[in-house]
Order: structure tokens, then C-alpha cells, then sequence
């Protein structure tokens, strides 16, 4: 081959490198522009998918700084921005929780062993709940086609009103425990006014005088239910002092469920206290059948007859004019209302070293339909 051959060849050569060279410069700008792309994406999308996970972070860390020192800026900046409020309900103030502390408390409230598990629950952003209850009969009636029809009975509409009452706790913890970095403030703080929430109103949606609480359904005057009238609770007797009938003693069990009106026996449940409980769940029927069953699901009520046993430990117990046991639809006839936000306040000063978590919480209750409860009086009949 000649020079002008050899020099053909090397320049061709030359071309093609030079080309390919161009070639990779091409792919490596447009992989390096792509890869950006990805990467401005994954930076635009990557805080909004974190959004739902830490919405709730400025509360809690603000709130955790207030607990553990008094450090009250971050809730004040939270309350100027919008996003939490310290106004306070009360005389003494105090901040909202956060949102994942009073979800712990609610969460216990609802699974305790109280009257709330089985009633009506309500919110309300009032001072108070009202409830209208139609108790009359309306009455209704066959018309022939060319007849006229007779009027109807009007009905009698009653309004009952729920005050919400000031529910508080007050904890107390080391300034030392609270500067451990190690220690889970508010789980603790949850742990505690749950508690402390639970016990006062399981007593009161029983018991309660209505002053300064909820009024309890016991409360309310107990009639014969033969002679059973609205704003009274009916009772069926044992047909024996302080006890149940010797011969018979699972038929006051019976007369009970069906003195409750049919509309309200479908979604019945007895409640009674653990002494309670253990008489009731030696009874058997005619045939020897235990009335008592044990519920084969972890977590799920015993029943009794067929229907949830609730276990309430502020019932009274078996004894002379005790109305020990009641059944009934609960959750038409109590409800419950109650404010939705939980505040504290602490208080490092009337406990020292110690400091004071005061958390308080709004909350009413009533009866609201007289017929959908019965009791048992253990009395001479």
C-alpha cells in the first residue's frame, strides 16, 4: 500500500475515533442530565412523602421541652403560628398535649372497665351537651280508603342537658428523673393521668351526684317496674333479703332481661362487680346448662344468658336494698359528652424537689333514656 493509502486509512481512523469519542460524550451528558432529573424529583418528592410521618414533631418536641424543664417558647411559637393553643379552660391554664399523648389517653379510657365502653360518646366543643328524648308513644292506626283518619297522639319531647365537669390528675416526678434524657416523659405522663382518668370516671358514671362530676345512673330513683315511670329506673326483685332466691335464684336473672323492652334487649349487657360476677357464675338453668359462658376469643366480654357482661368494680355489692346488678341498652341510655382537647400545667414550685403535672380534661354524663336500663334489687319482694 502506498503513502497516500497508509495516510486514507489514519485519517479514516482518526474520523471514527473522533466520532466515537463524541459519541460517548454524548451518552455520558445525557445519563449525567438524567441522573439529575431523578434527583431533583426525589428532593421535590421526598419532604411531602416525610410530611404525614413528623406532622406532628414541632408539638411534641415543644411539649417534651416544656415538661422536662418549663421551657414554654416552642408552645407559645406554636400558638402564634396557629398550630396548637394554650388558652386555658380553666383558672390554672395549662397547653395542650400532643397529639400522640392524648391519643394514649383516650386509647385507655375507652378500654377500661367503665360505663364509657358500652355508652353513647360524644364530642362537644360547648360547656355542655343537650340531648331532646321523644318518650311518648305517637300512636298509629289502620284508615279505610274512603274513612277519615283519627289524630294521633302528639309527642312529648323532654331536653336533657349533660354540663361538662373539669376531670383532673396530678402526677408527680423528680426534677433529676425528668433531666434523664433516657426517660420517656410523656408515655409516662400519658401512663398516669389514664389512671387516674379511668378510676374517676368509672365511679361517677355509676355513682355520681352530678356536683362537680357526671351523674350516675344509680342515682337516679329506683321504682318496682310495674309501677315504672320516666326519670326513675326500673328494679326487678330477687324475692329475697340480701340474696338471691334459694330455690330459684336464675330466675331473677330471667325476669330481668325481659322486663327491658324488646327494641332495647338486642343490644344489652349486664353489669355487675367481680363478687357479683362470682355468684352469678355458679347459676344454672332447669336443664343444669351453666347461664354464665367464658368468652372463647381473648380480649372479648364474658356473657351471661347470651348477652356481654360488663365489669364494673363501683357496682355495689350483693346486700339488703342493693341494686348489684343492672341490664340494659347502655349506649341509648347514658352518654357520654366530652371536650376532645387534654390540657397540663406544671407546677415546680408546691412540691419541691418534685414537680407537678396538673391535666385536666372536660367531660359530662347522664342518662338520656330511662327504659333502656333495668335494675336488680336484692330485697324482699
Amino acid at each position: 500500500m502506498g503513502h497516500d493509502g497508509i495516510g486514507e486509512v489514519t485519517e479514516a481512523l482518526a474520523g471514527l475515533v473522533s466520532d466515537f469519542k463524541g459519541f460517548r460524550q454524548q451518552i455520558t451528558t445525557e445519563m449525567k442530565q438524567q441522573e439529575e432529573r431523578l434527583t431533583m424529583n426525589y428532593k421535590t418528592q421526598r419532604p411531602q412523602l416525610a410530611t404525614t410521618g413528623i406532622a406532628e414533631a414541632p408539638h411534641q418536641k415543644a411539649m417534651d421541652a416544656y415538661l422536662r424543664s418549663g421551657d414554654d417558647d416552642g408552645l407559645r411559637a406554636l400558638h402564634l403560628e396557629g398550630k396548637g393553643m394554650n388558652t386555658a379552660v380553666s383558672a390554672e391554664g395549662g397547653y395542650l398535649v400532643d397529639p400522640q399523648t392524648a391519643e394514649t389517653v383516650k386509647s385507655v379510657l375507652t378500654s377500661a372497665a367503665s360505663i364509657r365502653a358500652i355508652a353513647t360518646v360524644v364530642n362537644v366543643e360547648a360547656t355542655s351537651y343537650d340531648v331532646l328524648v321523644d318518650h311518648a308513644e305517637m300512636g298509629a292506626g289502620w284508615v279505610s280508603e274512603s274513612g277519615s283518619a283519627a289524630e294521633t297522639a302528639s309527642p312529648m319531647f323532654d331536653r336533657i342537658s349533660i354540663p361538662l365537669h373539669e376531670l383532673s390528675a396530678m402526677p408527680k416526678a423528680s426534677q433529676r428523673l425528668l433531666d434523664d434524657a433516657a426517660f420517656d416523659i410523656e408515655s409516662w405522663l400519658a401512663g398516669r393521668i389514664a389512671d387516674k382518668f379511668a378510676t374517676a370516671e368509672a365511679q361517677s358514671f355509676i355513682e355520681g351526684d352530678g356536683n362537680d362530676k357526671p351523674t350516675g345512673f344509680l342515682t337516679y330513683p329506683h321504682v318496682d317496674e310495674q309501677s315504672w315511670a320516666w326519670g326513675s329506673l326500673g328494679y326487678v326483685a330477687t324475692g329475697a333479703a340480701a340474696d338471691f332466691h334459694a330455690d330459684r335464684p336464675s330466675d331473677a336473672i330471667i325476669d330481668l332481661v325481659y322486663a327491658l323492652g324488646a327494641k332495647y334487649r338486642a343490644n344489652g349487657t349486664f353489669v355487675m362487680n367481680s363478687k357479683t360476677a362470682g355468684a352469678v357464675r355458679k347459676m344454672k338453668d332447669a336443664d343444669g346448662r351453666f347461664l354464665w359462658s367464658d368468652s372463647l376469643a381473648a380480649g372479648q366480654p364474658a356473657q351471661l344468658m347470651g348477652y356481654s357482661v360488663l365489669i364494673a368494680e363501683d357496682m355495689p355489692d350483693i346486700g339488703a336494698d342493693a341494686t348489684a346488678i343492672a341490664f340494659g341498652d347502655f349506649g341509648a341510655g347514658y352518654t357520654v359528652a366530652e371536650r376532645p382537647d387534654l390540657r397540663v400545667l406544671r407546677d415546680p414550685f408546691s412540691a419541691k424537689p418534685h414537680v407537678l403535672f396538673y391535666a385536666t380534661k372536660r367531660v359530662g354524663g347522664d342518662v338520656t333514656d330511662f327504659a333502656a336500663i333495668k335494675l336488680l334489687k336484692f330485697t324482699v319482694a
